[in-house]
C-alpha cells in the first residue's frame, strides 16, 4: 500500500501540491488587473439567463447565473434579462417599468421592468403575466410537467432580449456583447442575426441533453424565417432545436469545462449534435471554461454553518457532524459519514449509490442524502433509509442551510455522474474539507486530483465505484493523510473572481481588443 509515501508528499505547503492549472489561474489572476485589465475600456454585456439563484433557481445553473455577473461587475457594465416569473415579480424587491416591446409573430407584447439587488447588476425583467406567472418553476408546473408553451415563453424572452440588442426597446442602454445560457435564451443569437444585429454572441451550453424541441409548424409563430429550418441552422431530426440555434448563430459556444467541451464533439456525450460541435470545435469556436465558486463558500465565516472552521480546525468540522448526525437522526459514531446532495435523477448515479450503499455501512460508515427529483429514486432512498435506520437518513427535499452544514460535516461526497458538464458540489465540498468520490467525466475530472483532494473512478461500473469508496475508506484510516488531502480539497477550488478571467480574454477577442489567437481558457493556463 502507498498511503505512507503519499502522506510525506501532502505535508508539502498547498502550493507545492496545486495542479499546474489552478497555479496558473492564480497567478494570472495577480497579475492581470495591472498589466491588462486596468487599461481595457468597460464593455456593455447582456447576460440572457432564464434562472437567477438570488430569485429563482432549478440547480447549480441558477447559482452560476448569479455569481458570473457579480464576478464580470468589476470590469464590465453587466445587466441581466429574465422571464419575470412569479417569484420575481413577487420577491418584494421593486420593479420599475422601463419600456414596452412589441409583439412578433405570434408571440405577445411584453414590458421590460428594471430591478436591481444589492451588490448585483441591473437585471431588466420580461412582464408578461399570461407567459410566466404561474405556479411551479420556470420550465413547468409544480408537479414537474413541461408547460405545453415552452415554445411561446422562452422565444419571447429571447426575442426580448434581441430587441434591446437592437435598440428596439427605448432603453437608454444597449450591449457591446450578448451572452446568453442554455436552450431557455438559445434563440437570442438567433433573433440578432436574422434582424441584422452585428454584435458579438457567446452562446454557453449548461447542459446539452436540454435542447428545447419543438415542431416545425409552430416556426411561422415564433418568428423563424422559412430558411432558417435546415440542417445547417436549426433543424434536429425533424424539430426545431433553440440549443442548435444557439450554438449556430452565436459567435463563439462555451461549454462549462474544458473535459466538457471534448466529450460533446463525441458521440456518447454528443445528444446528436457531436458533428457540429466537432466542427465549431474545430474551427476554434468551441471551448470549455471551468465554472468557479462564489466566495461564501468560507468555512471560516460562513453564517449558516453550526461552527465554523480552518484549515486544521478540525473541532469545528466535527460540530457540524455531530449536527447532521441529529439531524438525520442518526447513531454516533467514529466513522466515516457519507453525503450525497443532489438533484434525484438519471444522469446523477444515484442508481449505484444505491447499490453500494451496504458496503459504505458495513465498512462502519453512515450516509446522508438531500435532494429532490424523481419520484422512482426518491421511493428507493427513501426505502433504503428504512433498511438501515440509524446509519442512513434521506431527506426529500432542499435547504440551503443544511446543505451548507452537510458539505462542512461529511467526510466525503458521492457523485458518480454519468455525464456532468462542471458540477458545483464537488468545489463546495473540496472547500468544506469533504472529498468527493466522483466519476471522472466532464467538470469533475477537470476539479478533482485523484488521490489529492478526491477520488475519481474511470469507468461506471459497480466495481469500479465501489474501489473508489475502498480507497477513501483506506484514507481515512491514516489520520495524517486524511488531513493532508482534507487541506489540500480546502484550497483547490478557484472564486470566480479567478474562473473569470477566461471569460473576459474571450470577449475582449471577440470585441477585437485583443489579437486573434488562441483562445485562453482554463485548459491553456495549464493542464492538472
Amino acid at each position: 500500500m502507498r498511503i505512507a509515501a503519499n502522506v510525506a508528499q501532502l505535508t508539502y505547503p498547498i502550493t507545492a501540491v496545486l495542479s499546474p492549472r489552478r497555479l496558473a489561474i492564480r497567478r494570472a489572476a495577480q497579475l492581470l488587473p495591472t498589466r491588462n485589465i486596468a487599461v481595457a475600456p468597460k464593455r456593455n454585456i447582456l447576460f440572457v439567463t432564464s434562472e437567477y439563484a438570488d430569485l429563482v433557481k432549478v440547480g447549480g445553473f441558477g447559482d452560476v447565473s448569479v455569481a458570473l455577473p457579480k464576478a464580470l461587475l468589476k470590469r464590465n457594465d453587466v445587466r441581466v434579462i429574465i422571464p419575470g416569473y412569479k417569484q420575481i415579480v413577487e420577491s418584494g424587491y421593486p420593479i420599475t417599468f422601463v419600456a414596452n416591446i412589441d409583439a412578433l409573430a405570434g408571440l405577445p407584447a411584453c414590458k421590460i421592468g428594471r430591478m436591481q439587488i444589492e451588490d448585483g447588476p441591473v437585471i431588466y425583467v420580461v412582464l408578461c403575466p399570461e407567459l410566466y406567472e404561474r405556479e411551479g418553476n420556470p420550465y413547468g408546473d409544480a408537479n414537474g410537467k413541461d408547460w405545453s408553451d415552452n415554445h411561446i415563453r422562452f422565444a419571447r424572452f429571447a426575442s426580448a432580449a434581441a430587441a434591446i440588442v437592437g435598440g428596439k426597446s427605448a432603453l437608454n442602454w444597449q450591449p457591446d456583447l450578448v451572452h446568453a445560457h442554455d436552450w431557455p435564451a438559445a434563440l437570442t443569437p438567433a433573433y440578432m442575426a436574422w434582424q441584422g444585429q452585428k454584435i458579438p454572441s457567446v452562446f454557453t451550453i449548461h447542459n446539452l441533453a436540454h435542447q428545447g424541441l419543438c415542431a416545425p409548424e409552430l416556426s411561422a409563430e415564433l418568428g423563424i424565417p422559412p430558411d432558417a429550418f435546415s440542417i445547417e441552422h436549426m433543424e434536429f431530426y425533424g424539430k426545431v432545436s433553440f440549443l442548435k440555434a444557439g450554438i449556430t448563430y452565436s459567435s463563439h459556444v462555451t461549454t462549462v469545462s474544458e473535459t466538457y467541451a471534448h466529450e460533446i464533439t463525441l458521440p456518447a456525450f454528443g445528444c446528436g449534435l457531436e458533428g457540429l460541435l466537432k466542427q465549431k470545435f474545430d474551427q476554434g469556436l468551441l471551448s470549455g471554461i471551468t465554472n468557479g465558486i462564489d466566495e461564501s463558500w468560507e468555512p471560516s465565516s460562513d453564517p449558516h454553518l453550526v461552527e465554523g472552521f480552518g484549515v486544521r480546525q478540525w473541532n469545528g468540522k466535527q460540530a457540524n457532524t455531530r449536527y447532521v448526525e441529529n439531524l438525520f437522526g442518526l447513531h454516533a459514531s467514529n466513522g466515516p459519514l457519507f453525503a450525497v446532495i443532489s438533484r434525484l435523477a438519471h444522469q446523477k448515479g444515484l442508481d449505484l449509490t444505491l447499490r453500494i450503499a451496504d458496503t459504505i455501512v458495513k465498512a462502519g460508515g453512515r450516509l446522508v442524502v438531500m435532494g429532490c427529483g424523481e419520484t422512482k429514486l426518491e421511493n428507493e432512498l427513501t426505502r433504503l433509509a428504512q433498511r438501515h435506520p440509524q446509519q442512513i437518513g434521506v431527506h426529500i427535499g432542499f435547504n440551503e442551510a443544511d446543505a451548507r452544514r452537510i458539505f462542512a460535516g461529511s467526510d466525503f461526497l458521492l457523485m458518480p455522474s454519468r455525464f456532468e458538464p462542471c458540477g458545483l458540489s464537488q468545489m463546495y465540498a473540496q472547500r468544506f474539507g469533504s472529498l468527493p468520490i466522483a466519476h471522472c467525466t466532464g467538470g469533475l475530472a477537470d476539479t478533482i486530483d485523484d488521490g489529492l483532494n478526491g477520488f475519481l473512478f474511470p469507468t461506471l461500473t459497480i466495481e469500479s465505484y465501489r474501489h473508489a469508496i475502498q480507497r477513501a475508506l483506506n484514507v481515512y484510516k491514516y489520520p495524517k493523510l486524511l488531513c493532508a488531502m482534507r487541506c489540500h480539497a480546502m484550497a483547490s477550488p478557484l472564486y470566480w473572481q479567478q474562473s473569470v478571467l477566461p471569460y473576459d480574454h474571450l470577449y475582449r477577442r471577440l470585441l477585437g481588443e485583443v489579437n486573434e489567437g488562441k483562445l485562453v481558457t482554463n485548459d491553456n493556463w495549464g493542464r492538472s
